[in-house]
């Protein structure tokens, strides 16, 4: 039994067990307050399922104590009871994307080609140079023997081949037929100025005035949904149209009324609607001249052309139409043979220059889509590089098919030597192919 020294003692405990518990409650108010517990929550979602702290074990007294301050003490430390768990709903996981068929053919399709198949694909053509014959106006035996040497990725047609309707079908049908992969029939039809079909009153199409006069967002939505419509009846399944260029620069000498406006906003509406009603005709359709041609003062035909602009006024004035046909889902861009000397600091053209097709179109404009040059025989190029050379840097410098090489045969000669010593790679040359094949197959023009 103790005396009344012992009183004292006892107290000192109980008044210590109280001191601790309060100072665990303290600690666990400040715990579950603390503002780092949400972003703790974020990082390690399984690490706090609630904001409660684990409840600190039961104080007791030793066991000299009298049981009535032990059963005090238990009482004042006896813990909260524990919180029910929270139950947290499981994040949702991300849904699996489908499988693309298309883009799986394509890879499939890629894997059984010659490195020889692969590099002609790379090209648009005219059909006198594959055939080395002119003019051609129906596609027999040298076409077809021309196509099993050269299956190249796409053949352009001009007024010269194209005499009526029948005849056209015909020499379209049998192209196809006889073509491995089926290549891409081109044609330039704008409506208007550039009418290679339009302009020839045996083709039995609607002629459309030039593309300046054009007064409304749907009457541009009726040209690309005719002129599509009627060239796919052909035997055509690209169009090298619309313009996307601003008509900019008054005294320009090669755009004018092809583009639809001078206004930025304005061309791009038109571009837009124009670019949805290719699409609803079902043929592919182009945007032209990147990275816009309507403020120089230069014909690329005949010489080197450039912009002085910055990159800031390219993109309040040129860009526009080109953003708004890359958002209608226009499937293909034709870079221009265009230097801009104040964003890249040299006289290089667009065509050949990597800051420029990848650096802005395909980065800056997030555009994936396939880009092919402008002709490779007009004087802004065959005065500064051979074929094979232009050739080769425009694909160094992003493009993915060129268009109409001064001389195929040596380009491709160029490309196939370039591949074989390793300095133009083959991820490059897959790269390209793939988009193409892709753009076929997801067109019906290969199966």
């Amino acid at each position: 039994m103790e005396g009344k020294d012992g009183e004292p003692k006892i107290m000192r405990k109980i008044l210590a067990v109280l001191a601790l518990l309060c100072f665990l409650t303290a600690c666990a108010q400040t715990t579950a307050e603390s503002p780092f517990e949400s972003l703790s929550s974020l990082s390690e979602p399984d690490s706090f399922p609630d904001s409660s702290v684990e409840p600190s074990e039961p104080v007791s007294l030793p066991p000299d104590g009298d049981s009535s301050e032990q059963s005090l003490v238990s009482q004042e430390s006896e813990p909260d009871p524990e919180p029910e768990p929270v139950s947290e709903s499981q994040p949702e996981s991300e849904p699996v994307p489908e499988p693309d068929p298309e883009l799986i053919r394509a890879h499939e399709i890629l894997s059984e080609m010659t490195l020889n198949e692969k590099i002609c694909q790379l090209f648009i053509i005219s059909p006198e140079q594959l055939t080395a014959e002119s003019p051609v106006t129906a596609a027999g035996e040298k076409t077809r023997t021309a196509l099993m040497e050269n299956p190249v990725g796409g053949l352009i047609y001009f007024s010269r081949n194209l005499v009526n309707a029948e005849q056209t079908a015909e020499m379209l049908r049998n192209t196809k037929s006889f073509a491995k992969y089926v290549p891409f029939l081109c044609v330039d039809e704008e409506g208007g100025l550039v009418s290679r079909v339009g302009s020839n009153p045996e083709m039995g199409t609607t002629p459309f005035p030039p593309m300046g006069q054009i007064q409304s967002d749907e009457e541009a939505y009726e040209v690309g949904l005719t002129i599509g419509t009627e060239l796919l009846a052909l035997g055509f399944n690209l169009d090298f149209a619309p313009v996307a260029d601003v008509h900019s620069n008054f005294y320009s000498p090669v755009i004018g009324e092809r583009a639809f406006s001078s206004d930025p906003q304005t061309a791009a509406a038109r571009v837009s609607a124009c670019v949805r009603g290719f699409q609803e005709s079902g043929i592919l359709c182009t945007l032209k001249h990147f990275p816009g041609h309507g403020d120089t003062s230069e014909d690329s035909h005949y010489e080197p052309a450039k912009s002085e602009k910055t990159l800031d006024l390219l993109s309040g004035c040129e860009f526009p139409p080109f953003i708004s046909g890359i958002e209608a889902g226009a499937p293909l861009v034709m870079v221009g043979h265009i230097a801009l000397p104040n964003v890249t600091g040299d006289m290089t053209p667009a065509t050949l220059s990597k800051p420029i097709i990848t650096g802005i179109l395909r980065e800056r404009l997030g555009y994936e889509g396939l880009v092919v040059t402008d002709s490779m025989q007009m004087l802004a190029i065959t005065e500064n590089y051979s074929s094979g050379e232009a050739a080769y840097l425009a694909l160094e410098a992003g493009a993915d098919l060129i268009l109409i090489p001064e001389d195929f045969l040596s380009a491709k000669e160029y490309l196939l030597e370039k591949a074989a010593d390793g300095t133009l790679s083959s991820q490059r040359i897959d790269e390209s192919v793939l988009r193409i094949l892709y753009a076929k197959l997801c067109y019906h023009i290969i199966h």
